[in-house]
């Protein structure tokens, strides 16, 4: 376990790279990205305008991006896959099940996640849905995948992975866990998942347009790269022209050729997280979350994210006094990550006192 001193002195320097004008509490929506991420697109925008782009070039930044990424998940490069959104690696999966499976799901899962398996309706796949608290007991030995967030979107409930793991093994199951909403603050071990993809401008403080995915080896011959071009290659810059198919060996396989400035913002944001490590990540952003929830009379938790009810007008409020959140499903949902500190926990719950319901 890190000593709680030098993790404090890390996150206290990564927090150097932030310039919010406003308490941002929004990173569940739209991460906020760290100045190194900024500097990198601007010169590359340079670069492009001034006529030096070299194509080849951007290999680095996704080079860079993937390694990191492994790092925060646990994983090895060899098993990241890069692309650009969720919803078209959870079609991968949903295009290789069976005629007839069935996938479990949670009740008001991310539709990134759901409607890839409702869309193969016509091949008799069937979706059922469950509360996420009762999800590993709802598999059966006719569960096919569980798909689900480990982190929900809507209100932040993180799902139980270990009893998940235990179920899913028992029934010899295949999970694909969403962690768009986790990894960057939540620890995750993706080599326990047969399957995970997770967005990059959320948590992971790039821009729109980056995404990855791990495929553990046992099921890499489970999917077809149906999405395959040249970057799925084994030697992406040999493999622009012509057959016969040749394909890297290990999840790069599922890549599509990367939005080249997306990638270049990702890289050095990823490894500023990478760089505070995964439990110094987690340690400060429930630390904050929870000092929040004890400051507007809350019992603590076990997310970087609070799901409020909260009264009429509470949003006039906070966007009054420079709180940015958001409104989902109903709730005012609070996002604490990285850059925040202290004083961002406490003028959220100084603007929002007497209106939590």
């Amino acid at each position: 376990m890190t000593d709680a001193a030098p993790a404090a002195g890390r996150v206290r320097a990564a927090q150097a790279e932030f310039a919010a004008e406003t308490t941002y509490l929004n990173t569940a929506a739209v991460g906020l990205p760290p100045g190194s991420t900024v500097q990198a697109v601007q010169q590359a925008l340079g670069t492009w305008q001034a006529g030096r782009a070299h194509a080849p070039d951007y290999d680095r930044p996704v080079a860079r991006s993937r390694a990191a990424y492994a790092e925060l998940v646990g994983v090895r490069p060899a098993d990241v896959a890069i692309g650009s959104t969720v919803s078209a690696f959870a079609g991968l999966v949903a295009a290789a099940l069976p005629d007839g499976s069935e996938v479990l799901t949670a009740t008001g899962e991310f539709t990134s996640v759901l409607f890839p398996f409702l869309a193969q309706a016509g091949r008799g796949v069937r979706v059922r849905e469950v509360p996420l608290e009762d999800l590993p007991n709802a598999v059966t030995p006719r569960t096919t995948l569980v798909a689900v967030s480990a982190v929900q979107s809507a209100d932040g409930r993180v799902a139980d992975l270990d009893a998940l793991v235990g179920a899913t093994e028992d029934a010899g199951t295949r999970v694909l866990l969403d962690t768009t909403q986790a990894v960057g603050w939540l620890p995750v071990d993706a080599d326990r998942f047969s399957y995970t993809t997770g967005g990059g401008y959320k948590w992971l403080l790039g821009p729109r347009g980056t995404c990855f995915a791990t495929v553990r080896a046992d099921a890499l011959d489970t999917l077809v790269p149906h999405a395959a071009g040249w970057y799925a290659g084994e030697d992406p810059w040999t493999s622009i022209y012509g057959g016969p198919l040749r394909l890297a060996a290990g999840a790069r396989r599922f890549d599509v050729s990367p939005a080249w400035l997306s990638w270049v913002g990702q890289a050095p944001a990823l490894e500023l997280l990478a760089g505070v490590g995964r439990a110094a990540l987690h340690d400060h952003a429930v630390g904050l979350a929870d000092r929040f929830r004890a400051a507007v009379g809350l019992p603590p938790g076990n997310s970087a994210i609070v799901s409020l009810d909260v009264s009429p007008g509470t949003d006039a409020a906070l966007a009054e006094a420079g709180v940015v959140a958001s409104m989902r499903a109903g709730r005012l949902r609070l996002a604490f990550h990285l850059p925040n500190t202290d004083d961002d926990a406490d003028r959220a719950a100084e603007v929002l006192a007497g209106r939590v319901r």
